[in-house]
C-alpha cells in the first residue's frame, strides 16, 4: 500500500506543480498578489495530497505569531519546505541557490519572493541574503530559514550553519523555532509512509542575544522532537 500511495502521489504532485508554475509565469506581469495566490494554492494542493493520498496527518503544539519574525525550522524532508508556505503568512523562504536556478521552477520562486543562498560564496552570499531579507520584512513578511542548511536524516542534530546567526544579527528580529519529525514518515527513499507529522513551536527567542546563546537555544528548540 505504501508503494501504491507513493506512486500515486508523484503522479499527481509533479504534473500539478508544473501547472502551478505555468500559472505563476502567466500572471507575473499582473503583480505579486496573483503570484502569491497561485503559490499558496500549490502548497495547499501538496497538503491535500499528503492527507488524502498519503494518509499523513499534522499535529501542532503551539501557534505561530503574526508579523515579521525569523522562523527557524528543523529540516528532515520536503514536507516542511513546502508546507511553510501554508502555515506562515506569505513567508519569504531562504533556500539553496541551486533550487532558485532550476529552469521555470526557479523563476517561480523568485517571482514569489525567496532568498537564494550560494553556500560557497561566503561574505558575498551573506550580503545578498541580508538585502533580500530586509526587503521582505519591510513589507511585514516573515523570513523562514532552515538553519541546518539542508535536509538532515532523522535522528541527526548537526550544528547550525553560520548564515543563521548572521541573519539574526542583521535583521534584529525575534526567532520562532519549530521542531518537526517529518523524517519518520517521509524518508529519502521513494516509498513514503502514512502516519502523523508533529510540529512543535518553541518559545520565542528575543533579538540581540550573543551568537553562542541564540544558536544554542535554537538548536535545542528545533530538536525538541528528535529523541
Amino acid at each position: 500500500m505504501a508503494l501504491i500511495r507513493s506512486i500515486l502521489f508523484n503522479l499527481l504532485f509533479f504534473p500539478g506543480t508544473a501547472v502551478h508554475c505555468l500559472g505563476v509565469l502567466a500572471v507575473s506581469p499582473i503583480g505579486s498578489g496573483p503570484v502569491q495566490a497561485i503559490v499558496h494554492s500549490w502548497s495547499r494542493m501538496h497538503y491535500w495530497l499528503l492527507r488524502h493520498v498519503m494518509g499523513i496527518r499534522f499535529e501542532w503544539d503551539g501557534q505561530l505569531p503574526a508579523g515579521a519574525y525569523l522562523i527557524a525550522v528543523k529540516h528532515e524532508s520536503m514536507v516542511e519546505a513546502i508546507d511553510t508556505l501554508r502555515f506562515a503568512d506569505t513567508p519569504v523562504v531562504v533556500l539553496k541557490r541551486e533550487l532558485a536556478d532550476i529552469p521555470i521552477f526557479g523563476r517561480v520562486t523568485r517571482r514569489y519572493g525567496v532568498i537564494p543562498v550560494d553556500r560557497e560564496a561566503g561574505a558575498k552570499a551573506l550580503r545578498e541574503m541580508m538585502g533580500l531579507a530586509k526587503q521582505a520584512i519591510s513589507g511585514g513578511r516573515p523570513v523562514i530559514i532552515f538553519p541546518e542548511g539542508t535536509r538532515v536524516p532523522r535522528g541527526e542534530r548537526p550544528e547550525l550553519r553560520p548564515g543563521f546567526a548572521g541573519l539574526y544579527r542583521m535583521l534584529g528580529l525575534p526567532v520562532v523555532p519549530i521542531a518537526v519529525d517529518s523524517g519518520l514518515v517521509w524518508p529519502r527513499s521513494f516509498v513514503k509512509r502514512s502516519g502523523t507529522i508533529h510540529f512543535k513551536v518553541g518559545e520565542i527567542i528575543p533579538p540581540g542575544l550573543k551568537r553562542d546563546d541564540v544558536e544554542a537555544r535554537v538548536h535545542t528548540a528545533i530538536n525538541a522532537l528528535n529523541s
